[in-house]
């Protein structure tokens, strides 16, 4: 039994810093927090290092927030989005199989489906998987059928083309929308991520003087007066199993 203290008493935890926003939050949070409790002289760090963090922490929480917001916000249009695109294609789709009947029957000449951008010989429905091809086909069967009709073809109906081009509008207006919610996701997250480094600065010097302030006091010691304040030590993998011995 003294053997196993002996040898947990060589094993020091490491200091790590915070890797995810929550603890880097955390870690301000309660500097900040025993800052206002015990007042300045009463802390192992100066007024010149809490200083920055308190105008820092509010900016780094509302940035922080907008992104989620911002993701939050992506994730329900997305919802809105799939639907509308899924109706688009399924009108586009029925239009295509409607034309290529008609050509099958002999109402419209085969060669019409050029109008299309369609393969006279081919009865298929084109491939739209993705919204890029929804968008190409569906501008594509759009402007066909004006085409056409503009040469004197009889309007093809259930689909009627009107149908189909409502829509398909609903699903551009909604992929422009997307790529809106994209944007500012990204612009919010590079913001979070830039806002990252000056925290990580500030944790890595308030840290640093409050181990400085317990030095004195002997390695354990000081890590343990340091965890009032915020600072987190862990054990390694193989310290851990060592220390269990």
């Amino acid at each position: 039994m003294l053997e196993r203290l002996t040898v947990k008493s060589f094993i020091m935890p490491y200091r790590r810093l915070p890797n995810t926003d929550v603890s880097r939050l955390r870690a301000m949070h309660i500097a900040i927090q025993k800052y206002e409790e015990k007042g300045d002289g009463n802390v192992p760090y100066q007024f010149k290092t809490i200083s920055p963090i308190m105008t820092f922490l509010p900016r780094f929480e509302g940035a922080i927030q907008d992104y989620h917001n911002a993701v939050e916000q992506q994730s329900k249009n997305n919802e809105k989005y799939q639907s509308l695109m899924a109706v688009s294609r399924m009108y586009i789709s029925h239009f295509v199989q409607v034309l290529n009947l008609a050509c099958i029957r002999g109402e419209i000449k085969p060669e019409k489906k050029t109008f299309y951008r369609l393969l006279p010989d081919d009865n298929s429905v084109p491939d739209m998987n993705t919204d890029t091809s929804v968008i190409e086909w569906g501008k594509n069967i759009i402007e066909g059928e004006a085409e056409r009709q503009r040469l004197g073809g009889l309007p093809i109906y259930n689909p009627a083309i009107g149908k189909v081009r409502v829509h398909y509008e609903q699903f551009y207006d909604a992929f422009q929308e997307k790529k809106v919610y994209k944007r500012n996701t990204e612009r919010y997250l590079q913001t979070v991520q830039n806002m990252r480094q000056e925290a990580d600065k500030l944790i890595l010097e308030l840290w640093n003087q409050i181990e400085q302030y317990y030095s004195e006091y002997g390695a354990e010691d000081m890590q343990e007066m340091s965890k009032e304040y915020g600072i987190v030590y862990y054990l390694r993998r193989k310290e851990r199993a060592s220390s269990v011995l």
